[in-house]
């Protein structure tokens, strides 16, 4: 996938997190054995994280941490459970004779309405399906397991999670050309925004205080994507969901992220997202700054994003509310016009860590309408990228004191991009202890990290499983790093507890 292949050079991991038997349960277990110390150096063989200096803007340089000596190697914070599933998933999708036939049997089962090929009818398939992918990419099936889950992330360092229910519909042509008529189904459109609106609100009580809910407005049905494809107000009852939705949201000290998804319905989703921030981003903290409650969400492969965000950063401003910004590089490559993308990576990756930077720094620059003169509204900003260039870059923008937006998350899918991930949490237990010292500056914007994940049966998942191999098999690159990162930390496990005997 375009929005996070990461770039040449750079390191990449994996990480996986099991739902029926967490492997955090288990880390324990295997600590003293296969767990290095964390005062002990990593071997040579170890892929260790890129250390970078970056020019922010003044003349100057930034570095986004200090010195890694001390550090442990950023695997290693994960658990042995994990590292061999990531190893496992990995080597598949970097093998062409394997990935082939395994994306072809994925698409059969993520669409096929025969009960055999459902698995949540089919208890053989489902127990493969949830030891494997499942296992590797989401969170669980029912309260138990997600907490399970959430708690094992939390346990290791991570901020939070970014929650999603599951459920979400992908439209083919032949769908949009049917949405009209199937929004005029009245009974069937009022059962699929009710199961929509409970499993969204279920997903709002399974988080915590500044935890993430990630809305995915496609999972509310058919009537759901007329409206949204013709720009038109969400209908009554889904309104009423969705207030409903923030309140709680509100109530729990949650924020809501507003997914992005197929163009066909973006500037839809952009409309009610503005119209709902307008509505709930207003309220003031106890320093009197603005904070978002909803967050929109911006690709920067689209050629469009420039313009379309600095409309929506005046829309704030005009409007006195905080504008929630959740970059990321684009997860619809597949079905987006081709001609709305950028024509190169490398024109998609300057376009992400240029706006990121000026929504750190609350500017008006380019890419954004530089010839703008007025106040920069508040902005409140989620880093979700895979691409451990634009973290660094990111950190190195936070670590010079210039950052204006200073709640910033830094956000990766659960099963991808570990190595990024595992990075950014041990530079934030570094961090946290460089702010402790009686000399650190009070400015120091912390380093948080969030874990994307979704929750629900295995069969509502397919769909975000084929995507997730999608994404898999359009950066192999990515991929094979991951696995040789992965058999690398197990090679450096190995030779440690050979040591140790």
């Amino acid at each position: 996938m375009l929005r996070i292949s990461p770039r040449q050079g750079l390191p990449r991991c994996s990480l996986a997190l099991t739902s029926s038997a967490s492997p955090f349960t288990q880390y324990n277990t295997f600590r003293r054995s296969l767990h290095i110390s964390d005062q002990r150096p990593s071997p040579p063989a170890q892929i260790a994280p890129a250390q970078a200096s970056f020019s922010i803007g003044n003349g100057s340089t930034a570095s986004p941490s200090t010195s890694l000596t001390q550090r442990p190697p950023a695997l290693s914070i994960l658990p042995l459970s994990s590292v061999l599933r990531s190893l496992m998933t990995t080597t598949v999708s970097s093998a062409p004779l394997l990935l082939s036939p395994s994306m072809a049997i994925m698409t059969v089962l993520a669409h096929s309405t025969n009960p055999l090929l459902n698995p949540d009818k089919n208890t053989l398939l489902r127990y493969f399906l949830k030891k494997t992918f499942y296992a590797q990419f989401c969170a669980g099936e029912n309260q138990v397991e997600v907490r399970r889950t959430i708690d094992g992330l939390k346990s290791i360092g991570f901020s939070g999670v970014i929650l999603c229910y599951a459920k979400e519909v992908v439209m083919s042509s032949e769908d949009k050309k049917n949405l009209a008529a199937a929004a005029k189904r009245a009974e069937v459109n009022a059962a699929e925004i009710k199961s929509w609106a409970e499993g969204t609100l279920e997903t709002v009580r399974l988080t915590s205080e500044g935890d993430f809910v990630a809305v995915k407005f496609s999972g509310a049905g058919v009537q759901t994507l007329h409206h949204l494809t013709e720009r038109l107000p969400p209908a009554p009852a889904l309104t009423k969901a969705i207030d409903a939705i923030c309140k709680l949201a509100v109530q729990r000290g949650v924020r809501l992220l507003f997914d992005a998804e197929q163009h066909a319905v973006q500037a839809g989703i952009d409309d009610w997202t503005l119209m709902y921030m307008k509505k709930y981003n207003t309220k003031k903290d106890a320093s009197g700054a603005m904070k978002s409650v909803v967050y929109g969400t911006y690709q920067a492969y689209l050629k469009e994003l420039p313009s379309v965000l600095s409309n929506h950063l005046r829309i704030a401003r005009d409007g006195g509310f905080a504008l929630g910004v959740k970059l990321v590089r684009g997860a619809y490559i597949g079905s987006d016009p081709r001609h709305l993308i950028h024509n190169t990576k490398e024109d998609t990756d300057a376009c992400y860590d240029e706006v990121a930077e000026a929504v750190l720094r609350r500017e008006w620059r380019a890419p954004l309408d530089a010839s703008e003169n007025s106040a920069f509204p508040t902005t409140d900003l989620v880093v979700a990228t895979h691409n451990a260039e634009s973290t660094q870059r990111a950190q190195a923008i936070l670590a010079s004191g210039e950052a204006k937006t200073t709640d910033v998350a830094f956000g990766q899918l659960q099963g991808m991009a570990d190595e990024v991930s595992c990075k950014l949490v041990v530079d934030a237990k570094s961090s946290a202890t460089t702010a402790a010292a009686p000399e650190a500056s009070s400015t120091l914007i912390p380093i948080r990290t969030f874990k994307y994940l979704v929750w629900g049966s295995t069969g509502e998942c397919m769909k975000y499983l084929l995507r997730r191999a999608h994404e898999n098999r359009d950066a192999v690159e990515r991929t094979k790093s991951s696995r040789d990162a992965m058999w690398n930390e197990l090679l450096r496990r190995t030779k440690t507890v050979l040591k140790l005997a």
